[in-house]
């Protein structure tokens, strides 16, 4: 039987950046998408594909209508690691490969043939290929809505000399988007990385490229609720908020690999938090990216000592720079517990836990503010910065560890600070104010709900 424009299906290919932060918030959309009956493929490059499968504990449930795959990346062997070359591969083989992809789908399902590919706002270069296909052309933005504002401000802070070709600023002037937004200041910028100009230079190139291809997108779909960022929501055209995703599509107890962590989850922390009393145990992780050299990784854990507070610290073998992470035999004691990975949203969502100790990434920021958490902040790199001005400057939900004049942060400012966290009860009570607007975005009749209802009704409008 002919394939007519009655019995055509929506299909949508969802294509992360291949990075555990855009990886897994896409993925709950995508999820959402096929929990409302559309087809989604999603589409790793093969070697996150093998960690998530790898990194598995269960099978998957409820989650018709989704399939994974994975194509390569263009990087050979031995060059899995260098993530500067997968910026320039990706741009080169990518397109190449979702063409041929694409091609084997629509001639194996002639009725469910691709209406729409949902990419990562860091690879809208993409926008050709789903156009050249006949598909619809989606950017998908795992950052702040002030994040996207910010990047494509760029053009203007070029041109007016607040920024050099290198990204860096020139002049020591902030830039302020609204006076609802927190201003950016020297190093503080998406693309930002003092200690390393290079790479910076490196990230500011990719930001200016990101910039001239998301302005040819009709939709921009943010990882966000317009209640928590309504200015900075409201600076790019076609935005559609849809978030906080981490409560659109929670996670579960038994991670599948529908969940798309990179690392096996060590659920026996859960029930070492079931052992402690409400809100007395200091949650402490820095993501998937984030390493330190091993002085800063002491001081971190005398800090934690010193606090006298129980304390969950995930410590990635990676954690420090160079080396495996060496945290001394029987420091954790009865007060503590190191895992490896942990189930984070399931963390956040005990009732033990009293303030998350985080890197701020964006993510993780959602997750822990939508479950009424309050931070200590400890950014990293990127937009890290500006969502730790969020949170202690906008929305008075936490406190920043500041670092000394030789970038260490001691173990005395550390214990300070978790201290006046636990005794200062506004941190907790605007935390809890929070959770009751995302959780209010995202019910029904809220925000975010109509905005992805909105998108879903337009993805079954356009096959």
């Amino acid at each position: 039987m002919a394939v007519t424009k009655a019995n055509q299906k929506p299909h949508v290919l969802a294509v992360p950046f291949p990075a555990q932060g855009h990886v897994k918030p896409l993925m709950k959309l995508a999820r959402q998408i096929a929990k409302h009956g559309i087809k989604v493929t999603f589409v790793n490059i093969e070697c996150v594909h093998r960690k998530i499968l790898s990194s598995s504990q269960a099978e998957d449930e409820d989650v018709d209508n989704l399939v994974m795959t994975a194509v390569g990346d263009g990087r050979g062997p031995g060059e899995e690691d260098d993530v500067f070359k997968l910026l320039d591969t990706l741009r080169s083989s990518m397109p190449r490969s979702l063409t041929e992809l694409i091609e084997t789908i629509n001639a194996s399902t002639p009725d469910e043939t691709i209406t729409c590919v949902i990419a990562d706002i860091t690879m809208a270069y993409l926008s050709q290929t789903a156009e050249s296909m006949g598909a619809e052309f989606v950017v998908f933005a795992p950052p702040s809505a002030a994040a996207v504002a910010i990047l494509r401000l760029i053009p203007n802070l070029l041109e007016e000399g607040t920024l050099d070709e290198d990204g860096s600023v020139t002049n020591g002037v902030i830039t302020s988007l609204s006076e609802d937004i927190p201003v950016w200041k020297k190093d503080e910028y998406t693309w930002s990385f003092a200690i390393d100009l290079k790479t910076q230079k490196i990230f500011f190139e990719c930001s200016r490229r990101i910039v001239r291809e998301v302005s040819e997108a009709k939709l921009l779909i943010s990882n966000t609720c317009y209640e928590l960022e309504t200015a900075a929501c409201d600076l790019t055209p076609n935005l559609l908020p849809v978030g906080p995703l981490t409560l659109v599509y929670p996670d579960g107890p038994n991670p599948g690999p529908k969940s798309c962590s990179f690392h096996p989850q060590d659920l026996s922390c859960l029930s070492w938090l079931d052992s402690k009393a409400d809100g007395s145990v200091i949650y402490v992780s820095f993501g998937s990216l984030a390493v330190f050299s091993q002085q800063q990784l002491d001081e971190l854990a005398f800090g934690l000592e010193m606090s006298g507070r129980a304390f969950l610290w995930v410590v990635r073998s990676d954690l420090a720079n160079g080396s495996r992470a060496m945290i001394p035999d029987g420091f954790a004691g009865e007060n503590g517990k190191i895992v490896e990975w942990a189930p984070q949203e399931e963390v956040l969502s005990h009732r033990s836990v009293a303030c998350f100790l985080s890197h701020c990434g964006w993510n993780s920021t959602m997750e822990g503010l939508s479950r009424g958490v309050p931070f200590l902040c400890w950014p990293y790199f990127s937009d890290q910065f500006h969502n730790q001005k969020y949170i202690c400057e906008k929305w008075e939900i936490g406190l920043r560890i500041d670092h000394d004049e030789s970038g260490i942060r001691s173990r005395h400012e550390i214990k300070e600070k978790i201290d006046l966290v636990f005794c200062d009860d506004r941190f907790k009570k605007n935390a809890s104010r929070l959770k009751e607007v995302t959780r209010e975005s995202v019910g029904e009749g809220g925000s975010s709900y109509k905005n992805l209802k909105k998108f879903i009704d337009h993805l079954r409008k356009i096959c």
